[in-house]
């Protein structure tokens, strides 16, 4: 059973800072913006950024999976969006194109997951961890699924320390979620070769998307205006119109481009100035 102590910290749905204790949303902050269409389609809707469907959503997350509870669902093979952080590594895996990922993950911390299943059912439905409390039970389910638990006794998140594990583990086709653009620079700065995909980037300053955008070779837009200004204008890939992911590098329009090759999806290709919009997007941009 969770301790008194027990406690999660998440920033999701428009960036709200929503706190949970024992299975239970006991604070929920105010989102930064009104209204995304990605919200729009979740598994639980959420057909406007309000406390009280960001609480509805959450409690769904809480009862269909055991978020950010011990018993937390660690294993899923679907895809929720197209080019989501995680389906992008999921698909890198079953391509033979990575074999590891650095994922923080409710109720564990740093997680190196090796297999598709594994980093689909951590950040599938997850995003926007900021802290989190150790659950031996989930941890084992990670173990057992052959994944590495970093820190299991504080359950700590550090992008920078998984990465380094990973290396150390012997991986060598990483892939690291990032949301600190300074974790970014660091990892890039010591592991050259780890593919680094920025996140949760809704509220970054223009320093901070500048550089995030520098070291990352992935980043998703979510509802951030500087995102979408900087990295549009140098990327060599956009994925997706409403909430983008920009490929940076050469390493992140391979796997995008394979991503779509091997796909029995519909899509459309051409050349445009980007970033390229239709003007369904989150409201507001910041």
């Amino acid at each position: 059973m969770p301790s008194q102590q027990d406690e999660h910290i998440i920033e999701a749905n428009g960036r709200a800072r929503i706190v949970i204790r024992n299975g239970n949303v006991m604070e929920v902050g105010d989102p930064l913006i009104r209204d995304c269409p990605l919200a729009k389609r979740f598994a639980y809707p959420i057909p406007e950024m309000t406390g009280e469907h960001i609480v509805a959503n959450i409690t769904h997350r809480i009862q269909a999976f055991g978020m950010c509870t011990p018993a937390r669902k660690v294993l899923d093979d679907r895809e929720f969006v197209g080019f989501g952080a995680s389906e992008i590594i999921s698909f890198g895996m079953r391509s033979g194109m990575l074999d590891a990922a650095v994922l923080a993950c409710d109720g564990a911390g740093t997680v190196i997951a090796p297999t598709p299943s594994l980093v689909q059912g951590i950040g599938g439905r997850m995003s926007g961890l900021v802290s989190t409390t150790p659950y031996p039970s989930v941890i084992r389910r990670i173990e057992a699924a052959g994944g590495i638990v970093i820190y299991p006794e504080t359950a700590a998140i550090d992008q920078i320390g998984g990465a380094s594990r990973a290396v150390a583990e012997g991986f060598t086709g990483i892939a690291a979620t990032v949301a600190l653009p300074q974790d970014a620079e660091a990892i890039r700065g010591l592991y050259p070769n780890v593919l680094i995909i920025g996140v949760h980037t809704t509220g970054l300053t223009v320093d901070e998307a500048q550089a995030l955008v520098d070291a990352a070779d992935l980043v998703t837009a979510c509802a951030s205006r500087p995102i979408r200004e900087i990295a549009g204008a140098a990327a060599l890939v956009q994925a997706g119109v409403s909430v983008p992911v920009f490929a940076m590098t050469e390493k992140g329009k391979e796997i995008v481009i394979e991503k779509i090759r091997q796909s029995d999806e519909p899509v459309l290709i051409k050349q445009a100035k980007l970033p390229a919009g239709g003007g369904i997007h989150p409201e507001p941009l910041i």
